[in-house]
């Protein structure tokens, strides 16, 4: 396990299994959105969305931001990321995490344009010994770049690393 990652408690590995949860982790990472911005932008039932919005909070996943006034002046509560989900080594042996993880990559792609979706797709040949070092390194690489200061103005890209044997 990566000694910068702790492994998920059984309350937030739930949380994670989720591939709804995980976009809506994703939704909120650089920007807060109210329960009925995530409905929209997920294309589901704001009354749903709010059961994985609270379940988000609860594990920690999600923070509840100032209240603010919205457009027909009702009290909404925006919610951000907490970035926890980055912190956890929460896939581990869950097939229930690996496979939201496989579902939240799924439903996102399918909403973007074909032109504007880069893939890579090779075979590695790794010695064994060398394994853990080749995983480390675009860790490290992943790592870097989710620590750089914010830049509103910038555009938001998600990257999916999907690593099996080529069998």
């Amino acid at each position: 396990m990566d000694p910068r990652r702790r492994r998920a408690t059984e309350a937030e590995a739930n949380a994670l299994a989720s591939g709804i949860r995980l976009r809506i982790i994703r939704l909120t990472y650089s920007e807060a959105l109210t329960n009925k911005e995530l409905a929209e932008r997920l294309g589901r039932d704001p009354a749903t969305t709010l059961h994985h919005v609270r379940k988000l909070v609860d594990t920690g996943f999600l923070e509840p931001q100032p209240r603010r006034k919205g457009n027909r002046g009702a009290t909404e509560i925006p919610y951000l990321s907490t970035g926890l989900s980055w912190r956890l080594d929460s896939a581990g042996d869950d097939t229930r995490i690996r496979e939201a993880i496989l579902e939240a990559y799924l439903a996102e792609i399918a909403e973007v344009e074909q032109a504007e979706l880069s893939q890579w797709r090779f075979v590695a040949q790794v010695p064994e010994e060398q394994r853990q070092e080749f995983t480390n390194r675009l860790e490290e690489l992943l790592e870097d770049f989710r620590n750089r200061p914010a830049d509103p103005d910038a555009e938001r890209v998600a990257v999916y690393i999907g690593m099996y044997p080529s069998r």
